[in-house]
């Protein structure tokens, strides 16, 4: 795995999804495109049980946030378009947004489904041409998965992450080493990852509201109210030291792709041959890790946006192309005998995913 020689000299690359879960619907459904959204998370209780995930911007306008109940945000905004937490549609866009991320990285590090840090040390000569590479990254996920995306580019992952939510959405913020501490200066405590609300209060309390202010408090005062660990974080943090190497995660845990198809159908020949398209990208990705898997899945999203999986597990791990694609028909063709429906999107899934002995590989949502 290359790691760079000197910590103080990368140029590392953070790229954060725009309000993702709600884009993505919105690419969906461009009907909806402009309206305040609202993701759910729905408790077993029925009706407005449950909590908001997240939302767009439009609904964060009128006082949506996570985490508030169901029921308020409906009271709060009763004209939004409230819709179920889509997981597997998140997923499989995802993936096909880090395969394209990925592509530009000398080392890769996804941090969440919507979060990647990339390090481009090596791979470009100065944050300049950084500032290119980011803007580069933006356009063709903008081109090819319709999705907008914040990057920020800086000397560490730290200034990377908080540069990538500095001019959200759809922002492109380039810091040099030289500039940290001018970047940070200004900005509210709560700005630094890691900083929540009870430490943030804490600060407030002690007279500190910026990051600026945040760094003259001396580490003894620092560790004497956070204790050692968090107080010397704290300190590091606010002054834009982070020495943390972007890595490469070791295990796979699934490999996925997923396509919408040119008009909803059920027809089983449209789906075969989408199916066969889907099993060819999925084990290239395969060969070239040297992977092999144990199970399947089909996933069909219907009309009504409601999301279908049928997985079968094999006896013993397998590789081969024909497994994938012989064993994806059989699940399809299952699925519409029982559910006999119109598809807008399909695709197939492997997991349970066996490495060779030693090797190294990246995990895939």
């Amino acid at each position: 795995m290359f790691l760079p020689e000197n910590p103080h000299r990368r140029i590392i690359l953070h790229v954060d999804m725009d309000y993702f879960f709600a884009q993505c619907e919105e690419r969906e459904r461009p009907e909806i495109k402009g309206r305040p959204v609202v993701i759910c998370v729905y408790s077993a209780r029925g009706g407005d049980s449950g909590a908001v995930s997240t939302s767009n911007y439009e609904a964060r306008k009128l006082g949506i946030k996570a985490g508030i109940p169901i029921s308020r945000a409906k009271k709060t905004a009763p004209e939004a378009v409230f819709l179920p937490v889509n997981m597997e549609l998140y997923r499989s866009i995802s993936d096909e947004v880090m395969e394209m991320i990925k592509s530009h990285c000398g080392i890769f590090e996804q941090e969440s489904v919507d979060e990647a840090f990339c390090d481009t040390t090596g791979k470009v000569s100065d944050f300049e041409e950084a500032g290119l590479l980011a803007q580069k990254i933006k356009d063709e996920i903008r081109q090819k998965a319709g999705l907008t995306c914040s990057v920020g580019v800086g000397p560490n992952k730290l200034i990377a992450k908080i540069a990538s939510d500095y001019r959200k959405p759809d922002g492109l913020t380039v810091v040099k080493p030289g500039e940290a501490s001018h970047f940070l200066e200004s900005l509210k405590i709560t700005e630094l990852p890691g900083v929540g609300k009870k430490t943030g209060d804490r600060l407030n309390e002690l007279g500190v509201k910026t990051i600026g202010e945040l760094s003259k408090l001396s580490i003894d005062e620092l560790i004497r109210e956070f204790r050692q660990a968090k107080g010397i974080w704290l300190k590091q943090a606010s002054q834009g030291i982070d020495d943390s190497p972007v890595v490469e995660r070791e295990g796979t845990e699934q490999i996925g792709r997923m396509t919408t198809l040119k008009a909803d159908t059920a027809d089983p020949g449209v789906i075969t041959e989408a199916i066969n398209k889907l099993a060819d990208d999925v084990h290239r990705k395969l060969e070239a890790r040297k992977l092999s898997f144990k199970s399947i899945t089909f996933v069909a999203i219907s009309t009504d946006f409601k999301t279908h999986t049928r997985t079968h597990t094999l006896s013993a791990a397998a590789k081969d192309l024909d497994t994938i694609k012989n064993t994806a028909h059989l699940l399809a063709k299952a699925f519409l005998a029982e559910h006999p429906v119109l598809l807008r999107r399909v695709g197939i899934r492997v997991a349970n995913l066996e490495a060779k002995k030693g090797q190294r590989t990246l995990v895939e949502f």
